[in-house]
């Protein structure tokens, strides 16, 4: 498919839905628990949340101008090939096929399931996690198998639910809760270590901004609506994600939002408007994130799909069915490799530091790839330009940079050496790529 191959259709409405639906998943109601235990201070933390939904901004801002100039399905994978070549373009396919996207639906799926059990009272066990995160991924294989249009239809129902949950408990706190302002200001003492892990819960939390590169090459008037969704969509998230994180603390102490851990939203409800409440809200919850997993699998094997289609993997990859038109091996092995993780690292929290030092190391290259876009093809149509550029790009970078740095200090501190492999993994993919095209 060829940029001019992509109909316009998408309004402002539309894209600025898509983004949201996208990138509100799981973590706005199973981290802020995680970051409560790391960094007892909830202005710390309120600063945390603000200041990554700024970097994520910049980052989206950028992307939009990429995808504007190369809208061809694979998004980022698209953007690192024409900017750095093929062995950069494989390596990031590679971690996206065998790291990156099966540990971010691993963690999703034991998230559900870890919800699914606190629905029914039932103490989560390893096991019974462990098979009910295995039974979601299954489905929804199986679901995306059966057409994109399935997929998109589960998509919409779950963003609008997950947004009204939000709202809900927002607005359920402030308005007939019983809690205190005071807990904003109660806290001990941060420390370092702490500080740069709880960076991988925030970030984690707000991945999903990259979707707009799935969309820009289909939007109305790019030049005039791209930044108009992208602040839009991004001001939404950041304001339910500070919303949120606000109504739990004035519910709560923060040292007892750090014993919640997948029950906040439902301890937050049932003492606003009782038990049924607190069980609406959880299913609600379970309804985001099967949503938010649900999008992994309808957007990301394109990446799989297009290095196949370009010759750097496997050309069975680049296979579509005949009758659904979807592209069912790369369904098959996302799912497989997604229950591998499952077993492999087992921790949400695990997967999910693994997973995000790994992708945005990546999205760093990635959006750094408009300075040397900016300079190879000056004269490209551009229909969308990133605003206060170089700032908002580099933004972007050094403030990536710095948070991955700190978290993998803390992880080290810790004992924990899961990004480091899931690095090293991204890094074997330069021989591995070498060794492809002498055997191609």
């Amino acid at each position: 498919m060829t940029g001019t191959d992509l109909r316009r259709v998408i309004g402002f409405w539309g894209g600025t839905a898509l983004i949201v639906g996208i990138t509100i998943g799981s973590g706005i109601f199973r981290k802020p628990p995680t970051i409560a235990g790391l960094v007892p201070n909830p202005l710390v933390i309120m600063g945390l949340w603000t200041a990554f939904g700024l970097i994520s901004t910049c980052g989206a801002l950028t992307v939009a101008e990429l995808s504007s100039l190369l809208p061809r399905p694979g998004g980022v994978y698209v953007f690192l090939r024409e900017a750095y070549g093929d062995a950069a373009a494989f390596v990031f396919g590679w971690l996206y096929v065998v790291v990156t996207t099966p540990a971010n639906a691993a963690a999703l799926s034991i998230v559900f399931a870890e919800f699914l059990l606190n629905l029914l009272g039932t103490s989560p066990g390893p096991f019974a996690v462990q098979g009910i995160a295995i039974t979601a991924l299954v489905t929804l294989t199986v679901v995306n198998l059966l057409g994109a249009q399935v997929g998109a239809a589960v998509g919409s129902v779950c963003t609008a639910i997950k947004v009204t949950a939000l709202v809900a408990i927002i607005g359920g706190a402030f308005l007939l809760g019983h809690g205190s302002a005071s807990n904003l200001i109660t806290g001990g003492p941060v420390q370092g270590e702490g500080l740069g892990r709880a960076m991988a819960s925030v970030i984690f939390t707000y991945d999903g901004w990259i979707a707009v590169s799935m969309i820009a090459g289909e939007v109305i008037a790019p030049e005039r609506l791209m930044k108009r969704i992208i602040i839009a969509g991004m001001l939404a998230i950041v304001t339910l994600y500070i919303g949120a994180n606000l109504a739990y603390f004035y519910m709560m102490p923060v040292d007892v939002m750090a014993q919640q851990k997948e029950a906040i939203a439902r301890t937050v409800m049932t003492s606003i408007a009782g038990p049924f409440s607190g069980t609406l809200i959880l299913l609600a919850i379970m309804t985001s994130v099967f949503g938010a997993l649900n999008g992994g699998f309808l957007a990301k094997p394109r990446v799989a799909y297009a290095m196949a289609r370009d010759g750097l993997t496997f050309s069975f990859l680049g296979n579509v069915h005949p009758r659904w038109a979807t592209p069912w091996a790369a369904l098959l092995v996302q799912g497989t490799a997604a229950i591998a993780m499952i077993f492999v690292l087992r921790d949400f929290d695990t997967l999910t530091t693994f997973f995000v030092v790994v992708e945005w190391t990546a999205l760093i290259a990635a959006v750094a790839a408009v300075f040397v876009l900016r300079r190879t093809m000056p004269d490209a149509a551009r229909p969308y330009r990133t605003p206060a550029y170089p700032w908002v790009p580099l933004c972007f970078v050094v403030g990536t940079a710095i948070g991955l740095a700190a978290i993998l200090w803390g992880e080290i501190a810790v004992g924990n050496y899961s990004p480091l492999y899931g690095l090293a993994i991204a890094a074997a993919g330069f021989p591995i790529h070498h060794l492809w095209k002498r055997l191609a």
